[in-house]
């Protein structure tokens, strides 16, 4: 079936596009501050925002609160890191209690993750995508400027022990991890899990992001194929980013995100509010639009309401154009932690 999407009747409420794609996804970012130092994410030395500069808890509340009657129904929690934050699994709950707001994923590195586990399990979380860019302890000290591979290990393991849904995010750099691909898939043999593939994009925070790609979601495929024959695609889901396989006698399933190649834009049903609450309508576009300064300059909430419908109805076609009229030209090599994710 194509992924284009048919003819829908929408509630007056829901947040609709100027090109009629559905907004439901939130990806909320908590914090810009993170205890590894990817390559591709940000600098060795990274300079954080004050804490008065990141949007509280209770600001985060009261917006998803808002949204949620708008039509948003999946938050995805991101960073930085979720879970250096303080105090993130009691915002979680309050999160999960807001009528709307059916399912809540997060995106983590699991350095610090495993204690938390049990109350995920509690809280009935939907998803973990933990961020794992190699199974090679050396290669992981490389690509993170840091040892915590053990730590990352224990976590992916506790997830499956308490049966919560997982992915595994490997973000695919040439000349750093492309040997790491085939033994990564092979988590999806021995483990239940989703393994993802995703293309190096240009968010490394030095203002020298790639502009070509060598390593783009074709050789990917190609590379997987020539190892696994039986390799076939799957149905994807709506609004699904990445495309997916399964291998004949795989427990899980592989999956290709063509992040940088923007192959998905023509679905995309998501927004994103950054740590320091920039509203931001695609990845590759411009964040002008400061929700915390709107919040905290007083205004009601159907005014901050007013102010992101009018962002999502003006939003461009896809990464491509939205890059193309970037008038914050350092935005499209930022460091992604300062984005989101």
């Amino acid at each position: 079936m194509s992924k284009q999407a048919t003819p829908q009747t929408f509630s007056p409420d829901q947040l609709i596009d100027n090109h009629g794609r559905e907004i439901n996804y939130v990806r909320l970012s908590v914090t810009d501050r993170c205890n590894l130092r990817c390559s591709y994410c940000m600098p060795e030395k990274m300079k954080f925002l004050p804490r008065k500069e990141i949007l509280s808890y209770e600001e985060m509340e009261r917006l998803m609160t808002l949204l949620a009657g708008h039509g948003i129904s999946k938050v995805r929690i991101t960073g930085g890191e979720p879970f250096v934050r303080k105090g993130l699994m009691d915002f979680l709950f309050r999160l999960d209690a807001i009528p709307g707001i059916t399912r809540i994923h997060i995106t983590t590195n699991g350095v610090t993750t495993l204690p938390y586990i049990p109350q995920l399990k509690e809280l009935g979380i939907a998803g973990i995508n933990l961020s794992l860019d190699s199974l090679d302890r050396e290669r992981f000290r490389e690509i993170t400027r840091r040892d915590n591979f053990d730590q990352v290990m224990a976590s992916f393991h506790s997830f499956l022990d308490h049966g919560i849904r997982l992915k595994v995010n490997m973000v695919v750099m040439e000349a750093f991890n492309t040997d790491d691909i085939i033994p990564m898939a092979l988590l999806s043999r021995d483990y239940p899990v989703d393994v993802r593939f995703i293309e190096e994009m240009p968010f490394n925070g030095l203002n020298a992001g790639k502009q070509q790609l060598r390593w783009h979601h074709r050789r990917i495929r190609d590379h997987l194929a020539a190892h696994f024959p039986t390799l076939t695609v799957l149905a994807s889901e709506p609004y699904s980013t990445s495309t997916n396989y399964r291998i004949d006698g795989h427990a899980g399933t592989v999956g290709i995100i063509a992040g940088f190649s923007r192959t998905f834009c023509s679905t995309c049903n998501r927004i994103r509010i950054t740590a320091q609450g920039k509203l931001q309508t695609c990845l590759y576009g411009d964040s002008r639009i400061d929700l915390k300064d709107i919040l905290r300059s007083g205004v009601s909430d159907q005014e901050v309401m007013a102010v992101i419908a009018k962002a999502i109805g003006s939003r461009f076609a896809d990464g491509w154009e939205a890059q193309k009229h970037n008038v914050q030209t350092s935005d499209v090599s930022k460091s992604m932690s300062l984005i989101g994710g």
